[in-house]
């Protein structure tokens, strides 16, 4: 299924739980994995447990502040980051901005308002940060600008239909960023059109020839534009709109990274769709002068998506990330440059096996840095414009990169048990010091347990990488039980990370072991890998996770009487499939499951055309047959909890009904938990605490003694 990605905060957990199965359903071993035998390395560990640690429960990982991509002055002396703290009682979330010196010192918060503050950028002067904000009055986030040093906020737009994006122009004097309009109306009259449409008591919506629905919305006819405002106030400028252009229909996750301004000030390149209808989605980098309306397609003979765009700092070069297939999001994203001089375009290491993220230029205009997904890790690169890559962080993720004109750069460090954090990269070596503090407190308290990366045997005898995280105190000379984690996707490889939906070491503080395998098909282990699956998305996967259930049941410290499993997204399609045949586990967990890959056709992505082409076709009827759990239903056996969020445009709320109904019907015992306000994933606290608690009654109950036992 076609990704689409979500904002940075909830980025890490797209491996975890965002289906993408391809419109059709339904074709190596790993580039990284050299060890071809079930060997464990450690990665790194917690701090030892003590009685006066406090395990870590879901409720204790909603009491984590939660920091966002970073923004640096020019000098590199400043750094300001959202930190976002959630209430359990009020059941939300409240984010303020915070600031830190370049050396880490001065931590502090920066906004005390009782808004919530995003989105921060610092000026080309380094006097003044502009950020949004909906404040008291405001009917939607407005662009607020205020100077670094504190004082009042300046509120520069009050747009009905909403702000984001927003980026400084070169000369300070103007900023720009996304509204998404009704093209046919001036912004004066947005909000009028809006409350109309809120206060009809019409409601149908009429679509031909579009897409319908996008992640946890119903589309219209409004469209993502680019404007500019004055840093002094007045009347927004439109800048994509006298193009005809716009950006991608369905960006309702964010567009952060669908535009940039030439260093000059004069240009314009972003993102948008050369068939807006969205059958055909084919995604190109366009330019225009700032102010005209002829926009020029600078990727027009490339039939796949063109992503990314990022002027270097003297203007020369024009980079962007370039994938070859089409429709198909898992394709490698090549590092492509433009030559602005020439209009020469090529791609930067054609033979490197791993796609580029979201790149930033350094100073001098050389080289770029890029956090990118390889072997489980989302590793910072050195990407010179002449030589090789260069990996410069090592175990550790490091990705939403900041980088200073005077060359300081700046992420977000994350692990297992340590949620993202501040860090300062050293641009030589890669190595990281720490900045923020603002969680230290609590995870000192906190009892985590040991992680490490293990490599074993897989389908085709190909080495597969997992991740496999221990409870507190583990003991290995008492069995435990065990609870095998299936990722989304499925071409969405597990990095090391935290996530704070489906979190390993709350997992583990029921006493559980718990593995993510990185199956065939995951991202981050070279192209031939995330392709080998292609088209049938069943029997790899299928395969690499009975066989890790496998190595587990065959250590003596695993209990194989007591295993367990379960996936959202993708993973629980898995599930579902694994549901459907032989399997080791007690119980399962199906959460957002794609039960029915013909009914499928009703997910947000469905309008565009089939990469394998329809079920309709002979061939991919055939493999659908093969690969639908729902055609299996007769072998189902397995205690189930289903889940399933009403508004999941990802994966209709149909799969969930239809699976808890057959299981029902066939007198196997299950359960629904059906969210009326949950997308594809669990986002509020109070909901999130209750699926812990739900999959631990649901294990509990049909994989009983879930404490480590003697052998």
């Amino acid at each position: 299924m076609t990704l689409k990605p979500s904002p940075r905060a909830l980025a890490r957990s797209l491996a975890i739980g965002s289906l993408c199965l391809g419109a059709a359903m339904l074709s190596g071993p790993s580039a990284a994995g050299t060890r071809a035998t079930p060997t464990a390395s450690t990665t790194s560990t917690a701090n030892p447990s003590s009685a006066q640690r406090q395990p870590f429960t879901a409720e204790r990982s909603w009491q984590i502040q939660r920091l966002g991509a970073p923004a640096v002055s020019p000098d590199g002396q400043r750094v300001l980051a959202p930190v976002t703290r959630y209430a359990m009682a009020e059941d939300r979330g409240e984010t303020d901005l915070w600031q830190w010196g370049g050396d880490g010192q001065g931590q502090r918060r920066f906004t005390t308002s009782p808004s919530n503050e995003t989105s921060p950028t610092i000026s080309p002067d380094g006097r003044q940060v502009a950020f949004i904000a909906q404040r008291e009055g405001d009917k939607a986030p407005q662009l607020y600008v205020m100077p670094l040093d504190g004082g009042e906020a300046v509120r520069l737009t009050q747009l009905a239909t909403g702000v984001q994006s927003p980026r400084w122009f070169p000369d300070g004097q103007r900023l720009a960023f996304v509204s998404r309009i009704y093209k046919d109306l001036p912004l004066a009259a947005q909000g009028k059109r809006l409350d109309e449409v809120r206060a009809s008591k019409m409601t149908a919506k009429v679509y031909e020839g579009v897409s319908v629905t996008a992640w946890d919305q119903y589309l219209d006819e409004r469209e993502f534009h680019v404007f500019a405002v004055p840093l002094a106030g007045g009347e927004p400028q439109a800048l994509t709109l006298p193009t005809g252009l716009s950006l991608p229909r369905n960006a309702v996750q964010g567009t952060d990274s669908h535009f940039a301004i030439s260093p000059d000030g004069l240009e314009l390149a972003f993102v948008a769709d050369a068939d807006p209808a969205g059958q055909n989605t084919n995604l190109d980098v366009f330019t225009v002068k700032i102010g005209q309306k002829e926009a020029r397609n600078v990727t027009e003979g490339n039939v796949a998506h063109d992503t990314s765009p990022s002027y270097s700092p003297d203007g020369r070069h024009l980079s962007f990330v370039q994938q070859r297939v089409p429709r198909f999001y898992a394709d490698k994203g090549r590092l492509m440059v433009l030559d602005r001089l020439t209009q020469a375009v090529r791609e930067l290491y054609p033979e490197w096996d791993r796609s580029a993220g979201n790149p930033v230029w350094a100073a001098d205009s050389q080289r770029l840095y890029s956090s990118i997904d390889d072997a489980g890790v989302q590793r910072v690169y050195e990407l010179p414009l002449r030589g090789k890559p260069r990996a410069l962080t090592g175990q550790e993720s490091v990705h939403s990169l900041a980088l200073s004109r005077s060359g300081a750069l700046f992420g977000l460090r994350e692990t297992f048990i340590e949620p993202p954090t501040l860090v300062k990269i050293d641009p030589t070596t890669g190595h990281t010091t720490k900045l923020s503090t603002v969680n230290d407190e609590l995870l000192a308290g906190t009892d985590f347990g040991t992680y490490e990366s293990v490599t074993y045997t897989g389908a085709k005898g190909h080495p597969i990488q997992m991740w496999v995280n221990y409870p507190p105190g583990f003991d290995k000379s008492r069995r435990h039980p065990f609870f095998m984690l299936i990722h989304g996707g499925p071409h969405n490889g597990i990095t090391n990370g935290m996530s704070f939906r489906w979190n390993a070491q709350v997992f583990g503080s029921w006493g559980y072991v718990t593995a993510w395998p990185n199956f065939h098909g995951s991202s981050g282990f070279g192209q031939a890998f995330t392709d080998s699956i292609n088209p049938n998305w069943a029997d790899l996967p299928y395969e690499d996770v009975i066989k890790a259930a496998d190595w587990f049941a065959g250590q003596p410290w695993i209990d194989p009487q007591r295993m367990v499993a379960g996936g959202g997204s993708y993973g629980g399609y898995l599930t579902t499939l694994i549901l459907g045949r032989k399997h080791p586990f007690k119980a399962l967990l199906a959460h957002a499951a794609v039960y029915n890959l013909y009914s499928q056709y009703a997910a947000d992505f469905s309008a565009e055309k089939p990469r394998f082409g329809g079920f309709w076709e002979k061939d991919n009827d055939q493999m659908l047959r093969h690969t639908s759990p729902h055609l299996f239903a007769a072998n189902f056996k397995t205690p189930t909890l289903v889940v399933h969020g009403q508004t999941d445009l990802r994966v209709p709320v149909n799969h969930g009904l239809e699976l808890y109904h057959t299981l029902l019907n066939q007198g196997v015992p299950s359960r629904l938990v059906y969210y009326t306000n949950e997308n594809h994933w669990v986002l509020h606290p109070q909901n999130s605490v209750f699926w812990y608690q739900q999959v631990r009654q649901w294990f509990e109950q049909h994989n009983p003694a879930s404490r480590p036992s003697r052998p």
